[in-house]
Parts: structure tokens; C-alpha cells; sequence
């Protein structure tokens, strides 16, 4: 198979048909072997019935309905799971993308040797103050904090090998950032492309300001699971050592000084009268206490099930 198209949704009842149209007119003119797969999250109006009905009407169109609302995140993990084509794509089903983007994504994939391509939606239509300068902000902090460098990072409009959505898990509000997921899997050869933006027709937004809030806390996340997750003590350790030997120098300084009084027979400052005292030993306890998150980070890695999981591209046991 050609294609997979993944298009998470929720209470897109009324652009789904024109959606699906304008998609199948794209695989038809490009010949491709392809499927459609629905995520349903959770909608709470027809959204469910069309799709539906799409499917007994087209045998490529799959439909996955959640019981409620779980996220796109969860959505995209779901249809990653089903996905078959040697090449997938992932687009919101609003109508701001656009299918007429599909076929060099995929171009890129196959014939440029990419593992991924990110759609970089250069000219926008969405509120200039509310989504424009808070998104460039937003980009510009991932790419200094991920070092993986695209412009649009949060485009919903993605082409990807088959085998990068079967070795990434997308979970919480992570599908801001699958290409430093990606990366941090192994698949680096990440392009980019300027994609149409269209703007929306029908329904409003769901998402919100709060999401760049989040989305920072999730960035965090995920480059430290990336770096550290099978290795805490590296993180925990080397903060906790330092701090712990800081305070130590500290209260070495006050032993010192306390000896060269007595050695020189003059009255010495109390120890708790120096505010190096007090600094020392709260560096030294939040040592020992980093210290011990890591040994605990160290424990729970090596029991997790998952400790010897390691993604591999390819072996030459098959080959004669």
C-alpha cells in the first residue's frame, strides 16, 4: 500500500464530506493505493455517522471511535498502531490542509531519502495576536531547546516512513512534538516544507492559549526521557554531586577557620553566626536528596520492562 492517512477529529461532522472528496480526488489522480483512518475523539455531534457512512461507501475509509475525549496525542498513537502504508500522513480535518499537499510530501519521503517531513505553514490565517506571535515564540523556543530546526513544528500536516510511527509512542499533549520524538528515536533525516494554510470554514478552534504553557512542560519532558530516561543517575547525580560537594567546600571553609582560631589562641565566630553555614548545608541536603532521586530513577528504569528496548533499522541475519 501506498498511503495511510491518519486524520484525527472532533466534531468535524460538517467538513468530513467535503474532505473525504477533495482527498479521493488526490488518490485518483495519483493512482495511489491508499486508506483513510478516522480517529473519532470523542465528537459529540454526527461526526461518528459520516464516517460511518463513508466506510460502507469506500472500503479504504477506517473509522475508530473513542467513548470520550482523549486528545490528538491519543488519537495519533491509535492510528499510528493501524496505519499500513509505506508512507503516512497526518492532516487535522478542519480543511486548513490541504490534500493537494500529499503527493510531493510523499515524494520527499521516497525519492528524498527522508524519514520525516513537517509542513511549515509560512502564511497563516489564524488570529495574529493569539495563535501567529505566540506560535512563532513557541517554534523558536523548540528549536533552541530540541536543536531539531523546523519552523512549524505543531503542523498537523505531516508525511512520515512507515517504520518512524511504528517505533514512536505519541501520548499526553506530545503530538506538538513528534519530530524530537522522532529524533530522539534514531530518525534524524527530518525535512521540511512550506504547506498551504487555508482558512478554517466550518466550526471554531479547540484549542487554546493554555497549550503553550503545557507544551513547554512537555518539551521538558521529552528531551529529558530522550537523554536521561534510561540513564537518570547521568542527570540526578551529576547535579546532586556538584551541590553536595559545594556545600562540603563550605563547611570545610568554616572547619578551617574554626581550626586557625584555636590555633592561634583568638576567639572564633560561632559557626551558626555565618551564613555560609546555613547555605552549606541546604546544598548539601539537596545534594543527598538528588543523589537519591536518581539511584531511585536508576531502580525503576532497570525494573521496567522496557529497559533493553532499542529500535534497529535493519540486521543482515535474512540475507544469504
Amino acid at each position: 500500500m501506498d498511503l495511510s492517512l491518519v486524520i484525527p477529529l472532533l466534531n468535524e461532522q460538517e467538513s468530513l464530506p467535503e474532505l473525504y472528496s477533495w482527498i479521493k480526488k488526490v488518490m485518483q489522480e495519483n493512482e495511489y493505493s491508499h486508506e483513510i483512518i478516522f480517529i473519532d475523539d470523542g465528537s459529540t455531534d454526527g461526526s461518528w455517522d459520516t464516517i460511518c457512512a463513508l466506510a460502507n461507501e469506500d472500503p479504504a475509509v477506517k473509522g475508530i471511535r473513542f467513548r470520550r475525549n482523549y486528545g490528538k496525542s491519543a488519537a495519533l498513537n491509535v492510528g499510528f498502531d493501524e496505519a499500513q502504508g509505506a508512507v503516512v500522513i497526518t492532516m487535522d480535518a478542519d480543511l486548513q490542509d490541504s490534500p493537494d499537499e500529499i503527493p510531493e510530501l510523499r515524494k520527499m519521503i521516497v525519492e528524498g531519502n527522508f524519514h520525516m517531513i513537517s509542513g511549515w505553514k509560512k502564511k497563516r490565517y489564524d488570529n495574529a495576536f493569539t495563535k501567529n506571535l505566540p506560535s512563532k515564540l513557541f517554534n523558536y523556543t523548540n528549536r533552541v531547546l530540541s536543536g531539531v530546526k523546523l519552523h512549524d513544528m505543531n503542523c498537523g500536516l505531516k508525511a512520515y516512513r512507515l517504520d518512524v510511527v511504528k517505533n514512536i509512542e505519541v501520548y499526553g499533549d506530545m503530538h506538538r512534538y513528534i519530530p524530537v520524538i522522532a529524533k530522539g528515536a534514531g530518525f534524524s533525516r527530518i525535512g521540511e516544507k512550506v504547506v498551504e494554510h487555508k482558512a478554517r470554514k466550518y466550526g471554531k478552534s479547540k484549542f487554546g492559549l493554555e497549550r503553550f504553557v503545557n507544551g513547554f512542560l512537555d518539551l521538558l519532558t521529552i528531551l529529558f526521557m530522550s537523554r536521561f530516561g534510561k540513564k537518570p543517575m547521568h542527570f540526578f547525580g551529576v547535579f546532586g554531586t556538584l551541590s553536595f560537594l559545594l556545600g562540603f567546600i563550605m563547611a570545610l571553609y568554616l572547619l578551617i577557620e574554626k581550626l586557625i582560631h584555636v590555633a592561634n589562641n583568638t576567639r572564633a565566630p560561632l559557626v551558626a553566626d555565618s551564613a555560609f553555614f546555613y547555605i552549606g548545608l541546604i546544598a548539601m541536603v539537596i545534594g543527598t536528596q538528588l543523589f537519591l532521586a536518581g539511584f531511585l530513577g536508576e531502580l525503576i528504569s532497570r525494573m521496567h520492562p522496557d529497559r533493553n528496548h532499542y529500535n534497529i533499522s535493519e540486521t543482515t541475519f535474512d540475507k544469504e
